[in-house]
């Protein structure tokens, strides 16, 4: 794995996150169990009210709730950076009392260039939900599908512009190329827009832009108004439970074989013990399990991905590599 040279303007408060004084790690008692000495934190890169932050306490309410653990799970936001202040935070105090959620912005952002850190310098502990993205269109469009609005970009990539609420190179983005990519759209010519004061749905509807790169969830408050139609999702299958978003046709139906899901997991520190681990990977399957987190679920519309700690690695792994890849092509990475 290639290190990126980090921005100049974000490593100052990178490091400054990381300074702290000497922690305490806890004990292992007689039956080989780590035994946390203080409440632990769960740490929210971001400020409060997206989807990390809602993710984060979400859990800690759950854990608390449902008496899962012993000790209390509180929530601390630490935004800046696009994460990488919190991660520089984490990454420093090497304390297993910190962890924190995350999603695809862990690779993005050190792809990027903009942290040191990325995955495989912390732990992954669990992942616990996943959401999708869509790619939606205004109701009157041309298109009816993934297939129709491809075969247009693949005669004239430049002909299309997609909006979305990430930057250039992050998730909306990302998605929207990984998928124009399998498609055989050469994605250097596609016309991104990033619009991150949340004006995109008006952009598309407005007839501005063409294309709108968003969460399952977004699309479908416009689609269910009959304002925009949704041309295809990146689940790997239909999503289940709700009567719309089971009409909504994947791409890999439509013959595209990708899929991108927005995953949101836990992670430790770099160097946790087995016990620590351990103490974590089952306190939050139990939280998976449990009525009241899939009742969380329900709420925001989020479907359950339990993985535990070996399973995730591996899921890291292979999403890593096929971000770098379309990073890679579209010139975001300094080799």
């Amino acid at each position: 794995m290639l290190k990126r040279s980090v921005s100049f303007f974000i490593l100052p408060l990178i490091l400054l996150a990381g300074c702290s004084l000497p922690v305490q790690s806890g004990s292992v008692n007689d039956q080989g169990e780590w035994v946390p000495d203080r409440s632990i934190e769960i740490i929210a890169p971001a400020a409060a009210g997206g989807g990390w932050d809602t993710t984060a306490r979400m859990l800690a309410r759950t854990v608390d709730e449902e008496k899962i653990t012993d000790e209390s799970f509180g929530v601390v936001n630490k935004p800046g950076g696009g994460g990488a202040v919190a991660w520089s935070y984490i990454h420093k105090r090497n304390d297993p009392h910190n962890i924190f959620v995350s999603s695809p912005p862990l690779h993005f952002v050190y792809l990027n260039g903009q942290s040191p850190y990325g995955y495989e310098d912390f732990t992954p502990i669990a992942n616990l939900i996943a959401d999708y993205g869509a790619f939606a269109v205004r109701e009157d469009a041309k298109w009816d599908t993934l297939d129709e609005l491809f075969a247009d970009m693949r005669e004239d990539p430049e002909s299309v512009t997609v909006v979305g609420v990430s930057s250039p190179g992050s998730m909306d983005h990302i998605q929207f190329m990984m998928f124009a990519d399998k498609a055989g759209v050469d994605i250097t010519k596609i016309r991104y827009v990033s619009d991150q004061d949340g004006g995109g749905m008006t952009s598309v509807l407005n007839g501005s832009v063409d294309v709108i790169s968003t969460g399952v969830m977004d699309a479908a408050d416009q689609a269910r108004a009959g304002k925009m139609k949704i041309l295809g999702i990146t689940a790997p299958e239909r999503i289940e439970g709700d009567e719309f978003l089971e009409t909504l046709p994947t791409a890999k139906e439509q013959g595209i074989d990708a899929e991108f899901i927005v995953w949101r997991g836990m992670f430790g520190p770099p160097d946790m013990t087995e016990e620590q681990l351990d103490y974590y990977e089952q306190a939050f399957q139990k939280v998976s399990e449990s009525e009241a987190f899939a009742e969380v679920r329900d709420m925001y519309g989020w479907d359950e991905q339990f993985m535990n700690s070996e399973e995730f690695q591996v899921f890291l792994d292979e999403q890593y590599v096929e971000l770098e890849k379309i990073l890679n092509d579209l010139g975001f990475i300094d080799e």
